[in-house]
């Protein structure tokens, strides 16, 4: 059965944050609040967490999973990147969207799809970014969207009922909204958008 951890949404608890870290150090699966409602994460080295992920929500061979940022600082470590695109992406983070870019050889190769590329994502929400700055590094993410469902999850409870003996935490960050992020391509020469959630998709028309 999963731990329940009730974290502030604006100032969240150190000692909580360090407690959801040890468990993702371990390889364990949490569920976490981002600014598109909640997201499943694990540590970037843990198979055993993704293929729980993987199970979780059914997916696909070729799902791009997405590391989840605290900044752009890491961006160049793990995706290649032109100049326009980090115009781009600088211009409109943190805010909820993915960005699919080409991996470097930084991202493990059980991590990229048939394209090779990756997702890049800075949130903005206080509790994801804790966790990350805690943790050191990106954490591999997806949205949590229940199998044969499109919206994300909202409400810790409800996902409490489904998953508490599939995943190791539940972090209750508040009741979130239930839009995933709107997901930009930018592998060719010009923006492609390949979802249209919660981030304003004009900034990439």
């Amino acid at each position: 059965m999963s731990q329940f951890f009730y974290i502030h949404p604006d100032n969240p608890q150190p000692r909580l944050i360090n407690q959801a870290v040890e468990i993702i150090k371990k390889g364990g699966v949490i569920v976490y609040p981002t600014d598109s409602g909640y997201a499943l994460g694990c540590g970037l080295g843990e198979k055993h967490a993704m293929d729980k992920i993987v199970a979780i929500r059914k997916l696909p061979e070729n799902h791009n999973f997405t590391l989840v940022c605290s900044d752009l600082s890491e961006l160049s470590t793990y995706a290649l990147v032109t100049n326009q695109s980090y115009r781009l992406i600088k211009n409109n983070v943190p805010n909820p969207y993915t960005f699919i870019l080409p991996a470097t050889k930084e991202v493990p190769r059980r991590l990229l799809n048939k394209r090779k590329t990756i997702g890049i994502r800075v949130p903005d929400n206080a509790i994801a970014l804790a966790l990350i700055a805690a943790l050191g590094e990106p954490i591999l993410s997806c949205s949590l969207m229940l199998p044969d469902e499109d919206i994300t999850q909202s409400d810790p409870d409800i996902i409490r009922d489904y998953l508490e003996h599939q995943v190791d935490l539940i972090i209750h960050g508040g009741y979130l909204g239930q839009d995933p992020t709107t997901v930009i391509d930018l592998t060719e020469d010009s923006p492609e958008i390949i979802r249209v959630g919660s981030g304003d998709p004009t900034p990439f028309n």
